[in-house]
Order: structure tokens, then C-alpha cells, then sequence
């Protein structure tokens, strides 16, 4: 199967063949995106294009459990609303989702950091409940910091780090050394990074990009003290959410590590023009990682 390419005539094609009502609306592209591929459709609404993705699994996902999430939930996070089936035309899903007003974070910047803190606290408060026992289980994440002390390494050895390598890896060892999370399973976004949340005002102010959520461990959803918040504020936020033990805040900075190291490595991609690159997530991506190398 080739892969068609996406344009906004195809997207208003197949929404005039099982969307008719929205074939009407305004369409445009939204920069980013690899996975799948974003059409803003009016000013409400936006197509969510299966792309990379090998197999529609997330988005099924997001179609099953955002509709029961979301008004659980105190930030906007995108809704599916309608469901584009594939076709010989398009060979894959596609879904219409409430869109989530705001700029992303790998593209903005947070200025008003403890009411950012206490937002995200808020949030993760909410979504971080018992999850049931046919939620989805993580795919390549979710475990133990001990379980992913490979990629963890590969990161490290693929980034360069001046002469930071010990803090970070000292970093790793005690999220490798700390108690594995005993509570419920409970619901976690999965993939909180600059480019998965919106800001207005300053502020977060929306969360997108559920197709890694899962029940497990919210130590991998805590990392965003770090990755997301302005230096000085992951206490707060970790007072604010009260539910983190020493072992969860451990495990969380460790992840955080990671995850940093990996958004230094898509800059790193980027800066290379190799495919998925992204250079701009370069700096945010060591920025990250000064804030972990501080603590909380």
C-alpha cells in the first residue's frame, strides 16, 4: 500500500463521503505532527489524519476513552466526535476532534509558573484515578525505570551532554533504585511533553494527544514537573497534587531524564535533517534537563 498523500482536498473529499454536514467548513493544515496529521476544520473542530502510525490502535484508543474522560477532566483535551472510516480512498482512520485552543509548548513558553503548577496538579489529580480492568495496558511504556534502563542508555550515548553524563546517570540510578508504584492502576496521559500541551496567557491551559494513555504508574505523567513547568515550581506542583510518595517523585525524575534526553536526541535529529527531527526541541529538550538536575 502506498502512502497517499494528505491534503485538504482530500480531507474535505472523504468528509463529504461520511461527513457531508462538515464538508463545508474552513480547512487547514496545522503544522507538526508525525504520527498523525492535524486539519483544523472551522473553528471548533479538527481532523486528526493517520500517518506514521502503522496501526489505528491510538486513535481507536482515543475514540473508546476521551469521550468517558473528559468531563471528568478541569482542562480541555480534544473529543472525538465523529469517526472517518477507511476507504479505498484514504486507506486509514481518521477522526473529527474538538480542537484545543492555545499554542503548543514546544512553541511557547509558561511565564505564570505557579499557577501553571497548580494547574497541571489539578489536572493530573483528576485523570490519576482507578482505571477499569479493560483499560489499555502501556505498549512501550509505563514500566519500571529498572525495565528501561536500555533506552535510557541509548539516549545518553546518542546525546551530547558536556560533561554532565554522571549527574545524569546518578539521576537514572536512584529512579532504578526506588520502590516500584503498589497502588490501583490508574489512568495516565503517558507522553507529557512540551509539544503534547497548550498555553494561553501564559499558562497551561489544555492537554492533547492521548494515544500512549493507559493505567498504570502516574509516575510517568509526575515527570512533567520537569518537563513542562518553569524551574523552581515541581514542588510546588508535587505539594499541590499531595499523592506522590518519595519512591513516586523518584521514579518520576528519572523519567524525566529520559524523556528529556530524547527530546534532545529529535533535536539533535532535526539539526541533522534526518526524518522525525525536530531541531527547535533541542533546547527545550536541555532545559529539561537542567530543571531535572535541580530537583524539586
Amino acid at each position: 500500500m502506498t502512502d497517499t498523500e494528505i491534503t485538504a482536498d482530500l480531507v474535505r473529499d472523504l468528509l463529504q463521503d461520511q461527513h457531508p454536514d462538515l464538508a463545508g467548513l474552513a480547512i487547514r493544515e496545522v503544522p507538526g505532527g508525525w504520527g498523525n496529521q492535524m486539519w483544523r476544520l472551522g473553528d471548533e473542530l479538527a481532523v486528526r489524519m493517520q500517518r506514521m502510525d502503522p496501526t489505528p490502535e491510538l486513535q481507536l484508543k482515543e475514540r473508546r476513552w476521551l469521550p468517558l474522560l473528559a468531563p471528568h477532566l478541569p482542562l480541555p483535551v480534544p473529543v472525538p466526535v465523529r469517526f472517518g472510516e477507511p476507504t479505498e480512498r484514504f486507506p486509514k482512520h481518521w477522526t473529527v476532534m474538538t480542537w484545543v485552543p492555545g499554542e503548543p509548548l514546544d512553541h511557547g513558553s509558561i511565564i505564570h509558573g505557579d499557577h501553571a503548577a497548580d494547574t497541571l496538579a489539578g489536572f493530573l489529580r483528576a485523570l490519576h484515578v482507578e482505571a477499569p480492568a479493560e483499560a489499555p495496558i502501556a505498549a512501550d511504556r509505563g514500566a519500571h525505570p529498572k525495565h528501561c534502563t536500555d533506552g535510557f542508555e541509548n539516549f545518553l550515548q546518542a546525546v551530547v551532554l558536556d560533561g554532565i553524563t554522571a549527574d545524569v546517570r546518578a539521576v537514572w540510578d536512584d529512579a532504578v533504585a526506588a520502590q516500584a508504584w503498589e497502588g490501583p492502576r490508574v489512568w495516565v496521559h503517558g507522553d507529557l511533553h512540551p509539544a503534547n500541551v497548550v498555553v494561553s496567557d501564559g499558562t497551561l491551559s489544555g492537554i492533547v494527544d492521548f494515544g500512549d494513555m493507559f493505567a498504570g504508574d502516574p509516575a510517568w505523567d509526575l515527570a512533567a514537573a520537569w518537563m513542562l513547568l518553569p524551574a523552581g515550581t515541581a514542588s510546588r506542583f508535587f505539594d499541590m497534587y499531595a499523592r506522590a510518595d518519595e519512591a513516586a517523585i523518584r521514579r518520576a525524575r528519572g523519567l524525566a531524564a529520559m524523556k528529556s534526553l530524547f527530546l534532545m536526541l529529535m533535536g539533535q535529529n532535526g539539526d541533522r535533517g534526518l526524518p522525525g527531527g525536530k531541531p527547535h526541541w533541542g533546547p527545550v529538550g536541555r532545559a529539561a534537563l537542567d530543571r531535572v538536575l535541580k530537583g524539586v
